[in-house]
């Protein structure tokens, strides 16, 4: 559907122009990058590497499935083969974290205590780049694609939200996974099941937003084309729910911080 005119030969060289453009803009080295094993953070660490400019890839595993960490492993010993420029570090963060919440007070509802330790590690995870990128002078890149953070809001605020640069956030999903094959991305990180990681088991992005990525890029598409929900019937119907509780409900991560504007005349 989206990638039929997608190219991305020009689409992979623009970024990687922009990505130098901006490092040198901010003086700074180069980028520091949260590897996950999934197909976002594999192109958007490939497109930095291409930069030729200092990359330092980062495993920030907490309670992690084998399989992602493996994949990560995988796609970074693959980055570091192709291209000299390319470090990398392991934080386990699994002992930290637990530590972090055993001082904390818990709730009777585990629904909700759940969700907010799935935020906490992603914010955990963001100091720790922030950490990172600090000794190194260099700037946390974001892997968050189109969809995920203007369409569902599929992110943590101030966790993998909280970023200095966005690389991918103008490309849909299907986009994003046509640039790693261009680029060369490991299969299996192509091949494998969408998932956040957050919850230390292998619930994948779909479990948790009721849809799958093709589903709601189309459900994007439509609703910027004015189609809503009365216009639909059946999945197609269905989706598009999901999709516009999600944007409704995750405006205050799209939107700009709320700013408080007093009157000039009491200040």
């Amino acid at each position: 559907m989206l990638i039929n005119n997608f190219q991305a030969n020009q689409v992979s060289q623009f970024i990687v122009n922009w990505l130098v453009e901006y490092a040198k803009k901010a003086n700074v080295k180069g980028f520091v990058i949260g590897i996950s094993g999934g197909i976002d953070s594999a192109v958007v660490s490939t497109l930095c590497a291409k930069t030729t400019l200092p990359v330092l890839c980062v495993e920030m595993p907490i309670h992690q499935q084998q399989s992602q960490m493996d994949r990560a492993k995988e796609h970074i010993k693959w980055l570091k083969e192709n291209h000299s420029n390319v470090q990398n570090t392991t934080l386990d963060l699994t002992e930290s974290f637990d530590t972090f919440v055993q001082g904390f007070p818990k709730t009777d509802n585990e629904a909700i205590l759940q969700l907010t330790l799935a935020n906490t590690r992603a914010r955990l995870r963001m100091s720790c780049l922030y950490y990172m990128a600090g000794i190194n002078t260099s700037l946390v890149v974001g892997t968050g694609n189109k969809v995920e953070d203007f369409g569902v809001g599929f992110f943590t605020k101030y966790g993998d939200g909280g970023v200095d640069i966005s690389p991918i956030a103008d490309l849909m999903k299907s986009q994003v996974t046509a640039l790693g094959v261009f680029l060369k991305v490991p299969s299996s990180i192509i091949n494998a099941k969408p998932t956040d990681g957050l919850f230390g088991d292998d619930r994948s992005d779909e479990d948790q937003l009721g849809a799958s990525y093709p589903e709601l890029e189309k459900a994007m598409l439509s609703f910027e084309q004015g189609i809503r929900c009365e216009h639909l019937q059946g999945r197609d119907k269905e989706v598009m729910e999901i999709f516009t509780r999600l944007n409704q409900i995750n405006q205050h991560k799209v939107q700009p911080i709320p700013i408080c504007e007093i009157p000039k005349n009491l200040i």
